[in-house]
């Protein structure tokens, strides 16, 4: 196997709390206690010869709009030669608890926006990542009509900037016929520890590292 990410890389993890993860802000390198640190402590495992450094800037909370106002300092910057980005449940929540509907036409403008920096200002590979719910409570099921849209809308982005794209809705769907929801995460969005891992994999996966 011969991974897709070339030696020396800088790898940049972003998204809300589900890729934040309780990093330590304090730490730069911190890469807090989910997928991302799963994924890449992996790689690093598999692949030391690469000497491949990994962030993570995730921010617990985060809608689409938060990424772009955050953007420059915490992507462009740092000048990374991969960008994995997973957004987008918060955009969907804040509309069922706290009436702030992000529109599906401004959730793909806005993360256009980032996929158009990412390509015209670092010449960056992208990795896109599918947003999820898990059916762990029963008011999820009328959040699949906002969400559902939003996780169309990172599929067609992701075939319109040539973007690697994880399947993380699909994943958990089919993990949940093995397990029932709640063990992969028992408040529908935070994975559990398995939920994380089962990410890691299938993030590898997709880079070709597994």
């Amino acid at each position: 196997m011969i991974p897709l990410i070339e030696e020396g890389a800088t790898v940049l993890f972003q998204g809300d709390s589900i890729t934040d993860a309780g990093r330590w802000r304090s730490d730069e390198g911190n890469m807090g206690q989910g997928y991302a640190m799963i994924a890449s402590a992996l790689f690093g495992a598999l692949y030391p010869e690469r000497r491949v450094r990994f962030l993570n800037r995730g921010i617990s909370g985060d809608r689409v709009k938060d990424l772009r106002a955050r953007w420059e300092l915490d992507c462009l910057e740092l000048r990374p030669n991969w960008v994995s980005i997973l957004i987008g449940v918060n955009d969907t929540w804040r509309r069922f608890d706290q009436n702030e509907e992000t529109r599906l036409e401004v959730f793909t403008q806005v993360y256009r926006t980032l996929l158009e920096d990412i390509k015209g200002r670092l010449d960056a590979k992208v990795i896109l990542c599918e947003p999820f719910v898990l059916p762990s409570q029963p008011q999820y099921v009328q959040w699949r009509e906002d969400l559902d849209p939003k996780i169309q809308a990172v599929r067609e982005l992701a075939r319109e900037f040539d973007a690697l794209l994880v399947p993380f809705d699909g994943l958990f769907a089919q993990a949940c016929e093995r397990r029932e929801a709640g063990y992969w995460g028992a408040d529908g969005v935070h994975p559990s520890s398995e939920g994380h891992a089962l990410m890691a994999r299938s993030w590898l996966r997709v880079v070709k590292a597994l």
